[in-house]
């Protein structure tokens, strides 16, 4: 005879009276046992949604577009004041992002603020749904990332994203798209990574981002400037474009490339202070990425993989924070930092440097034998140049490489290996590590002058460094 009570559990209400079980039986009793078991719902995906989702935001932009238009002009010389200006033309877009730092500083896409004259952002309802005006921080349109500050209430915090480590990725994971589009609330999308190395040949060619992620979650209308995060919760991708001749394939800014962008976009050398290392988030660490020979970071006795612990006596919250600290001392002081290089924890002290202090005039001059100037409005207006674009060359050094291929007083110098420099420093910055025999091609530009005409000629020279 089988033994039943081997099987099942005795009822309860044999121990705690006949009432108890009349009133609820048995099954009920079961059932509210089973309550206390995990929700099967609650996946790995659903979790990671429920992290993550409060830092990501609805962009909106306003962008007033100015048009010239010579009849207009005309009415107005003529019928002033009772001719009416037509209104401004005003174009819309909306967007994608992702807070990144609790004081409100967040990452979208170049293409979805550029030229942008006023910005707003608004939270999902799971972050209370406010809206906020954003200010465009920094941008660069090779990468496609933005950085934005959102104008809040001074110690207003908000959810920020965690970012992955780099390279932290494996082929055929379970990857999820998220986004605010148009400002109904998150949009989820759920799919694998497909490739870590692709790029898409869109209608415009490839933006220049190298290694894109592909993934056949969808990225929606919308979507561009959002996250793309891995089952932990973490970063690993910027949503950017989805393929139109593919059915449901997207590709994402890889978290590697967003960070190199956001080490550009916001560091001290941003505020022409002279730091020298970049430094990246990988996941709740600070690594140094980069260290430039001869840099005041180099010099403090930094190196490539040292994890970040203390700043000026903190640990800093994030990337952000870390930056900020450095350009709270600037370079009047030195700023102690604390360091993890394998198993030992280092103190070192460094100060930053005015970049116009090493990056000038005088290191082209040393370089390459030329004495350059800023081509300011007014030097090219009277030079009849449209455009202030490049450094006016003042001088040639007699007897100099410089001098034996032509290159003359007068001229523009115009780019340093295809690389066109905003302003003196950032040409020295490009001279500054190079060996002496290193070769350098120079764009110039020549203006020959033909009675009251001005005719421009581009030519390019090799000059080697000194």
């Amino acid at each position: 005879m089988q033994n039943n009570a081997l099987l099942s559990p005795p009822c309860p209400a044999r121990a705690r009276g006949r009432r108890l079980a009349a009133l609820l039986g048995c099954g009920l009793l079961a059932v509210l046992a089973r309550g206390a078991e995990p929700d099967v719902r609650r996946t790995p995906t659903v979790e990671a949604v429920a992290q993550v989702l409060p830092a990501v935001v609805n962009i909106g932009t306003e962008t007033i577009v100015e048009v010239r238009d010579p009849f207009e002009e005309l009415l107005r010389e003529f019928w002033e004041p009772y001719y009416r200006r037509r209104p401004v033309e005003t174009q819309y877009s909306l967007g994608s992002g992702v807070i990144i730092d609790e004081t409100g500083y967040l990452l979208t896409n170049e293409h979805v603020v550029r030229r942008a004259s006023r910005i707003w952002v608004k939270l999902t309802e799971e972050a209370g749904g406010g809206v906020y005006e954003a200010e465009r921080v920094a941008g660069t349109a090779s990468r496609d990332v933005a950085l934005l500050k959102l104008k809040a209430a001074p110690g207003e915090r908000f959810k920020a994203v965690r970012f992955a480590a780099d390279d932290d990725l494996l082929l055929g994971e379970t990857v999820i798209a998220l986004g605010n589009p148009f400002g109904l609330g998150g949009s989820v999308s759920q799919g694998i990574l497909s490739s870590k190395s692709r790029r898409p040949a869109g209608e415009d060619g490839p933006l220049g981002i190298e290694d894109w992620l592909q993934t056949d979650a969808a990225i929606n209308p919308g979507n561009s400037g959002g996250p793309l995060i891995n089952l932990r919760g973490e970063l690993i991708g910027l949503n950017v474009a989805v393929y139109r001749e593919g059915q449901g394939i997207g590709f994402a800014i890889p978290i590697k490339r967003v960070s190199e962008a956001l080490t550009e976009l916001f560091s001290p050398e941003r505020e022409r202070l002279w730091f020298g290392a970049r430094v990246r988030p990988a996941g709740s660490d600070l690594i140094v990425a980069a260290i430039e020979p001869g840099s005041p970071a180099e010099r403090a006795g930094l190196r490539v993989g040292d994890h970040v612990l203390r700043v000026d006596g903190v640990r800093p919250a994030g990337f952000i924070e870390f930056n900020q600290r450095l350009l709270a001392a600037g370079d009047r002081r030195d700023v102690p930092l604390e360091v993890q290089r394998g198993s030992a924890p280092l103190k070192l002290t460094v100060r930053l440097v005015r970049e116009a202090t090493v990056f000038n005039a005088a290191l082209i001059r040393q370089k390459l034998g030329l004495t350059v100037q800023e081509l300011t409005r007014e030097l090219a207006a009277r030079l009849g140049l449209m455009t202030p674009v490049g450094l006016y060359i003042a001088g040639v050094e007699a007897g100099s490489e410089a001098e034996r291929v032509g290159i003359q007083r007068g001229q523009i110098l115009l780019a340093l290996d295809d690389q066109v420099p905003d302003d003196i420093v950032a040409a020295a910055r490009r001279l500054y590590n190079r060996p002496a025999g290193d070769p350098v091609r120079v764009d110039l530009l020549r203006l020959l002058r033909s009675g009251r005409l001005i005719l421009p000629q581009r030519g390019q020279v090799t000059l080697h460094v000194r």
